[in-house]
């Protein structure tokens, strides 16, 4: 018994344990390609961020993974429409189905806008027993129009944290997007996107790692603790 163990009198040991052997097993890991959602928010004829969510979307399927790209034009305002409304829906089945995600904000007034906060906050923290974030791994991204910032991908990490996402260490912050990419849409050859690079070879590679375990990755002392208590207040109230 561990020296410490009598140091603890409020936790019950038996409450912490090691994943079962099964779990990490060859026989448990998924085959299929990474699920990749990616959100952009801009609404523009010629938005930057989706540009370079289009871009980031071809590299992710050069490096094997398969990718969807949610048009946010048509969603309606958080609480403004029943979570019934087409777009909501669609939003909700693919955030269900994705196992990693791609946030990419243009910086507006130093903060995300508001067309990319008004996705995240359709997607609820849970929808019945059902946890559409949680466990998912998260590139975060941003194009600006001036010089290079991290305002929104810093909010976009909080807001990850918020949802119980694994977000990824690196992050791109594309500045004077206007002159990053081509007439036809294209990004051009720079360090901004060897960046890019970087960061989609990286969620890819920590979605990878993470999808097959990430109940056990996220599974709380303090929310088994409380199952338990609500168990044992069922049964006592059965047995009454």
């Amino acid at each position: 018994m561990s020296k410490f163990s009598d140091q603890l009198p409020n936790l019950d040991g038996s409450c912490f344990k090691f994943p079962e052997q099964a779990l990490l097993s060859p026989k448990q890991v998924s085959t299929h390609p990474p699920r990749i959602l990616m959100l952009y928010g801009s609404l523009r004829e010629r938005s930057y961020s989706k540009l370079l969510t289009l871009e980031s979307a071809r590299l992710l399927e050069a490096m094997g993974a398969e990718v969807k790209v949610f048009d946010p034009l048509g969603l309606p305002q958080p609480d403004a429409a029943p979570d019934t409304h087409p777009k909501v829906k669609e939003l909700r089945d693919l955030a269900n189905w994705s196992e990693g995600m791609v946030w990419c904000s243009p910086e507006r007034h130093g903060a995300m806008t508001g067309i990319m906060k008004s996705q995240i906050d359709w997607i609820p923290l849970s929808i019945g027993a059902v946890r559409p974030t949680q466990g998912k791994t998260l590139a975060v991204m941003e194009v600006s129009g001036g010089s290079q910032s991290f305002n929104a991908v810093n909010q976009m990490r909080i807001l990850g944290r918020w949802m119980r996402m694994l977000t990824i260490p690196n992050q791109s912050s594309v500045a004077k997007a206007f002159l990053e990419f081509e007439e036809d849409g294209r990004m051009k050859p720079s360090a901004y996107y060897d960046r890019v690079v970087d960061v989609m070879e990286e969620l890819v590679k920590f979605t990878l790692l993470t999808r097959d375990v990430a109940p056990y990755l996220v599974d709380r002392y303090s929310e088994r603790k409380e199952s338990a208590e609500e168990l044992s207040k069922r049964v006592n109230q059965k047995s009454i």
